[in-house]
C-alpha cells in the first residue's frame, strides 16, 4: 500500500473519529437535558401538589381566615407551582422560554376565547369569594339546589344535600341565580301553627302554646308570641312564634311538634277534624 493510500485512510479515520466524538457529545448533552427536564417535571409536579396541600392545611388552622378561601388559595399555589415547573422544564430542554411565554400568551388568549363558559365560572367564583353571599357550612338555596356548602372552588361549588347527596354546581349558575342563605344571620324565626276547635278557649290555647316556650333553646329576645292567624272553615289557626339559634333550629322545631299535641290536651284544647255543613234544599218540582 502506497503512502497516499495510507494518508487517505488516516484522514477518513480521523474524520470518523471526530464525528463519533461530536455525536457522543451531542447525545450526552441532549440526554442530560432530557433527563434533567423529566426529573424537573416529576419533582415539580409533586412539589406543587404537596405545596397546595400544605397551604390548605396551614390556612385551615388560622382562626382569622375565612374557611371559604382555604381551598381557593391552595389551588392557586398548586397551579402557580405547575406553571413555574413547566417553564423551568422547557428551559432545561433547551427551549427559549421567552418565545415560549409569548406563544403561551397567544395560546392562552385563544383558549380563553374558546373557553368563555369555563372562564365565566372562574369569574363567578372570584365574585362569590369577594362578596361572600354564603360561606362553607351555610344552608343555601341556589341554582335549584338546596343543601350545605362544603367547598367553594374556582370552577364549581360543592353542595351536600340534607339526604347526603354530593352536588357540584358551576359557579356561573349560582352567581346568575337567586341565592337564599338560611344561615346568614345566625338566628332563625320559628313559627309553629296548629288548628284548634271553635269551642276551645283562646286563653287556654295561649297557655298551652306558651308551655312549649320553656325550652332553653328558645331565645328570650325577641320574646315568644302567641298569635291568632286565621278563622278557617273547621278550626281557628293559632301560632307560637319564637326565635332560636340556627344550630338549634331544626332539632327544636321537630321537638316542639312532638310536644304540641300533649300540651294542647293538657289544657283541654281540642284539635278538630275537618267539617263540612251540607244543606239539602229538597227535591225539584215535578219529581216524585
Amino acid at each position: 500500500m502506497d503512502e497516499l493510500s495510507i494518508d487517505k485512510i488516516s484522514t477518513k479515520l480521523g474524520v470518523a473519529g471526530y464525528l463519533n466524538e461530536q455525536s457522543l457529545n451531542l447525545l450526552t448533552n441532549y440526554g442530560v437535558n432530557l433527563l434533567g427536564g423529566i426529573m424537573t417535571l416529576v419533582i415539580g409536579f409533586w412539589l406543587s401538589r404537596k405545596a397546595g396541600a400544605m397551604t390548605r392545611d396551614w390556612l385551615s388552622r388560622l382562626n382569622r381566615l375565612d374557611p371559604t378561601l382555604v381551598p381557593v388559595l391552595g389551588a392557586l399555589v398548586r397551579y402557580a407551582g405547575l406553571t413555574l415547573t413547566i417553564i423551568v422544564a422547557l428551559s432545561t430542554f433547551g427551549v427559549e422560554t421567552t418565545s415560549v411565554i409569548a406563544v403561551l400568551g397567544a395560546a392562552g388568549l385563544a383558549i380563553g376565547l374558546a373557553l368563555q363558559g369555563t372562564l365565566s365560572n372562574v369569574a363567578a367564583g372570584l365574585m362569590l369569594l369577594f362578596l361572600r353571599p354564603f360561606r362553607v357550612g351555610d344552608w343555601v338555596e341556589a341554582a335549584d339546589v338546596s343543601g350545605s356548602v362544603r367547598e367553594i372552588g374556582l370552577f364549581t361549588t360543592i353542595i351536600d344535600t340534607f339526604d347526603n347527596v354530593y352536588i357540584s354546581v358551576p359557579n356561573s349558575s349560582i352567581w346568575t341565580s337567586k341565592i337564599v342563605n338560611h344561615a346568614r344571620y345566625g338566628t332563625r324565626r320559628l313559627d309553629l301553627d296548629i288548628g284548634i276547635s271553635y269551642d276551645a278557649s283562646l286563653d287556654d290555647a295561649e297557655k298551652a302554646m306558651f308551655s312549649l316556650a320553656d325550652d332553653p333553646r328558645i331565645l328570650a329576645e325577641p320574646a315568644p308570641q302567641f298569635l291568632v292567624v286565621s278563622y278557617d272553615d273547621s278550626a281557628i289557626t293559632v301560632r307560637l312564634r319564637a326565635h332560636a339559634n340556627y344550630d338549634d333550629f331544626f332539632a327544636l322545631f321537630w321537638d316542639l311538634n312532638r310536644r304540641l299535641k300533649g300540651a294542647l290536651a293538657a289544657h283541654n284544647v281540642d284539635i278538630p277534624f275537618p267539617q263540612r255543613v251540607v244543606h239539602h234544599l229538597g227535591q225539584p218540582q215535578g219529581e216524585d
